[in-house]
């Protein structure tokens, strides 16, 4: 091996990055040009074996024959000290081998990086160069397209026969084992296995082999041994690509079979032939087929879009009625079907914004569900079944997201992202993050993810092994940018669709398409709703409650025509500004109807959850705060199409409410003052959240109280009336949310209380105003924690298996906070002087998870009764299934 700083020529090693027998392959500089390298060095004790130097010399001479984009650069050869080298250009990415090992390819990437070899093949074959050793192992998948590698195998068409056998008796042994075969078995045509001279339409064969690998993720010939692989490749047909992957396109299967003829003359004759097949299919989408030899690919085509239709009925209407209704319909192969999808048996989906995601091969769907035991899990169900299996590791699970070749999900869960095996397995810890919105994942590792809800802020990326996450954007702040949020990555695994909104400059909100590279990031559409892409090219969208899809070239990042209605009455959250809705590679949709929420009740809860009564009409409420003397409460009422939110005051006694604030921004999290006379809010009319008071008559004008370049919003008023307690977000800071106290007297000027790289939230004064609690996500996971006010002193943690948003008892004797499955926990407290007692935590009754963050209870005095938000849906509101949804758009309008 050479060492780093060792020079070949002018080429500086800089480290090894692989190693075989034919020798080692380098990382180096070029010192002239001052360029990046890859060397391929043959050591001397190697270069003695006349069969292995005869190997390396033939590369040399093969690759300097060839100058194509799709073909490893060969820069220069030397010699020194009797060792010999090669000077490659140095690839940065991973070999297609690497990639098959996660799973199939995505059917336009199968293509694309098909029609990208053929073409590589046809330069080569055309100056007389025949690979013989075409595999995975020699693609490598860059940026730039697929690179084809290692031609040391390579003969020139005027060249001897191959070897053949060696003569000798078959053995069974493993696959490991070096053959006396040039080539690598499961790609060799059966000519070279008998010993026949290999010629172009050999390497067709290996081709094949690759190209099925890619479909389907399995090698098109496997034996235990040498000798049943041999018998394999020789004798058997590998199983139907469509068998396999049923939504690749039909002429796939006809492409691929031909490859892989057993005799040569029945193959591609050349792989320009083979190339434009591809091409065609590429440019024919889904469709491609002909229809003679594909009857039978159609059938199992057409079962399995009928089988995702009406198996997802079983549940409703029965096997029989399924059957009548569907059988006789069921070679309507390019009929778009329409099906509901219930919560498996006694069990609802979770909230009025359940999780859910369809995988990207279209055939498992994943959602949160809260069965009889309370526990929300996620499951995951074959669409092709009527039944769903639960995910065990995944309590608290939400915004679901699939890997790229459908083995993993992703999920946010106790202030963590992670993964887990769709069919079951431990649940992986990627990194902490307080609270994301949803996450997206590229076929090249990476994880994109956002702020939460009404969080602040960029995107940031992880890797889907793990580790620190980093901004992967930037706010722009001539465009007043507050957050980005919902990524989707587009197929070349760099660019990605993200909504960037700007609260006090509305007309900037929209779709942006963003890069890992870090360039510039376009504007794709004026639309203020989280996007998806799906192949063939469209984005899907939602605005005013309907599901819409935009033509889209992912290529060109450019959107084209108009956009069309895919399904009206879809389930949008105005707050975070998503649909809820999910969309596979293949033409499976899955959204949820009744295009706002149900409206919700705030209602009297006792501590078991027993309802005591209602307060008010329904509507569409969040964070009720009842008045220090119980009289009144106060809660926001959002609109849930433009995603503001108002102020209204309860008479809790007769029950009416009157408006409390008008202005056209968002209104939430108000906190009464301690005498009751007044109300502070956070508001974004300037584009952040301030802080702003009005008189509870609401007679008076409102106040603005602290307004800065920062985004802040009240969250506790002491006893005294002095101070109140509020949460901060500095834009760009590295200490993320924190805690600042404001004093209502004097010079008001804020100090920093708790400011961390953690963030620390929730701060709640205690009833005598002498300790502040609040949670913080410094363990890895959200907690509670108490520490003396104004300090300094200890720290207190009150939560033991994590825990969020704490409210005091009136009478200062117990804590109540949020838990990890949304149980409202209490805990007794005793406060002595300068140290504090805390008592057993003790469950009390199941929360509703809300649309947006947030405490969206509170006790009243005494701690027995609670006022509370709960939706009046029951969470069985059904999924809509739609199979072959992109028919529907190619239709004449």
């Amino acid at each position: 091996m050479l060492n780093p700083g060792a020079k070949l020529g002018p080429y500086e090693i800089r480290d090894a990055i692989g190693a075989g027998g034919m020798g080692e392959v380098y990382r180096a500089r070029d010192t002239r040009l001052d360029r990046t390298v890859a060397l391929k060095v043959l050591p001397a004790h190697v270069a003695q074996d006349p069969e292995r130097r005869q190997r390396f010399e033939r590369e040399a001479r093969a690759i300097s024959s060839l100058n194509h984009p799709n073909i490893c650069s060969l820069y220069d050869i030397g010699r020194q000290d009797g060792v010999d080298y090669l000077v490659m250009e140095y690839l940065e990415g991973e070999t297609l081998a690497a990639r098959v090992e996660r799973g199939a390819l995505p059917a336009e990437q199968v293509l694309r990086t098909g029609v990208e070899i053929a073409d590589a093949l046809e330069k080569a074959h055309r100056q007389g160069v025949i690979h013989r050793d075409l595999k995975p192992g020699n693609i490598m998948l860059t940026k730039a397209g697929a690179k084809l590698l290692d031609f040391g195998l390579a003969k020139a068409t005027a060249a001897a026969a191959g070897q053949g056998l060696t003569a000798g008796p078959t053995e069974s042994k493993p696959l490991t084992g070096e053959g006396k075969i040039v080539g690598t078995f499961q790609y060799m045509a059966p000519e070279q296995l008998e010993g026949e001279e290999a010629d172009a339409r050999s390497d067709i064969f290996a081709f094949g082999a690759v190209l099925y690998e890619m479909a389907t993720g399995r090698k098109a010939f496997e034996g235990k041994s040498q000798a049943s692989l041999v018998a394999a490749i020789l004798h058997k047909e590998p199983a139907p690509i469509s068998e396999l992957q049923p939504m690749t396109p039909p002429a796939l299967d006809r492409v691929v079979k031909t490859c892989l003829a057993k005799d040569a003359d029945e193959r591609w004759q050349t792989a320009h032939d083979l190339k434009l097949q591809l091409q065609w299919v590429l440019e024919a989408g889904s469709q491609a087929g002909v229809a003679a030899p594909v009857v039978a690919r159609r059938k199992i085509r057409e079962r399995l879009a009928w089988a995702l239709a009406a198996v997802a009925l079983l549940a409703v209407v029965g096997v029989g009625v399924v059957a009548r209704q569907y059988a006789r319909r069921a070679r309507e192969m390019s009929r778009v079907v329409r099906s509901s999808v219930l919560p498996p048996e006694n069990s609802t989906f979770l909230g009025v914004f359940p999780g859910m995601a369809v995988s990207p091969d279209g055939r498992r769907l994943a959602f949160v569900s809260r069965g009889a035991n309370e526990k929300a899990l996620i499951w995951v169900r074959a669409l092709d079944s009527p039944s769903a299996q639960p995910l065990a590791g995944t309590d608290s699970a939400f915004h679901l997201f699939w890997s790229p070749d459908n083995r993993f999900l992703g999920f946010y869960a106790d202030g963590k992202l992670k993964r887990i095996e769709a069919s079951g397995g431990p649940a992986l810890t990627l990194c902490d993050v307080a609270q994301v919105s949803a996450g997206n994942w590229s076929r090249e590792g990476t994880i994109l993810f956002g702020p939460a809800a009404t969080g602040t802020g960029p995107l940031y990326r992880v890797s889907a092994a793990g580790g620190a996450p980093s901004p992967a954007t930037k706010l722009d702040e001539s465009r007043r940018e507050v957050t980005h949020r919902w990524p989707w990555f587009l197929p070349d695994g760099r660019h990605f669709l993200y909504l960037a909104r700007s609260l006090s400059s509305p007309e900037n909100n929209g779709i942006y398409v963003g890069s890992l590279d870090g360039k510039e990031p376009k504007l794709v559409l004026r639309e203020d709703s989280s996007a998806a892409y799906a192949p063939p090219g469209y984005l899907l969208f939602v605005r005013q409650g309907t599901l819409m899809a935009q033509r889209f070239d992912a290529g060109s990042l450019e959107v084209a025509g108009e956009a069309f209605p895919l399904a009206e009455q879809v389930r949008f959250n105005g707050v975070a500004r998503r649909g809820v809705f999910s969309v596979s590679d293949n033409g499976v949709l899955v959204y949820l109807g009744g295009a706002t929420a149900g409206p919700a009740q705030l209602l009297w809860l006792d501590r078991a959850g027993k309802q005591l009564g209602a307060l008010g009409d329904p509507g569409f409420y969040g964070v009720p705060r009842l008045s220090p003397d119980g009289a009144r409460a106060v809660a926001y009422a959002l609109d849930p199409q433009t995603g503001n939110a108002d102020l209204w005051l309860y008479d809790v006694a007769r029950g009416i409410r009157t408006r409390f604030t008008f202005d056209p921004a968002i209104e939430n999290l108000p906190v009464w003052s301690p005498d009751g006379s007044r109300i502070a809010f956070a508001s974004s009319r300037t584009g952040q959240f301030d802080i702003y008071q009005k008189a509870s008559t609401g007679a008076a004008t409102e106040e603005l109280l602290l307004g800065t370049e920062a985004g802040e919003w009240p969250a506790s008023w002491s006893s005294d009336g002095r101070y109140l307690a509020y949460n901060r977000q500095a834009p760009g800071a590295k200490t993320r949310y924190d805690i600042w106290i404001l004093p209502l007297f004097g010079d008001r000027k804020p100090f920093p209380f708790l400011q961390t790289q953690f963030e620390e939230l929730g701060a709640e004064f205690s009833p005598d105003g002498r300790w502040l609690a609040y949670f913080s996500d410094e363990s890895g996971r959200q907690e509670v924690y108490l520490v003396p006010f104004p300090g300094p002193g200890g720290k207190w943690q009150v939560s033991t298996a994590g825990g969020a948003r704490p409210q005091w008892r009136r009478d200062g004797r117990e804590l109540f906070y949020l838990g990890p499955d949304d149980k409202v926990i209490a805990v007794p407290v005793k406060l002595l002087g300068s140290t504090v007692e805390i008592g057993v935590p003790q469950p009390l009754w199941q929360t509703t998870p809300p649309p947006v963050p947030g405490r969206h209870w509170d006790a009243a005095a005494g701690g027995q009764r609670f006022l509370t938000v709960a939706s009046s849906e029951t969470g069985t509101v059904p999924f809509t299934l739609v199979v072959n949804w992109p028919t529907e758009l190619d239709r004449p309008r």
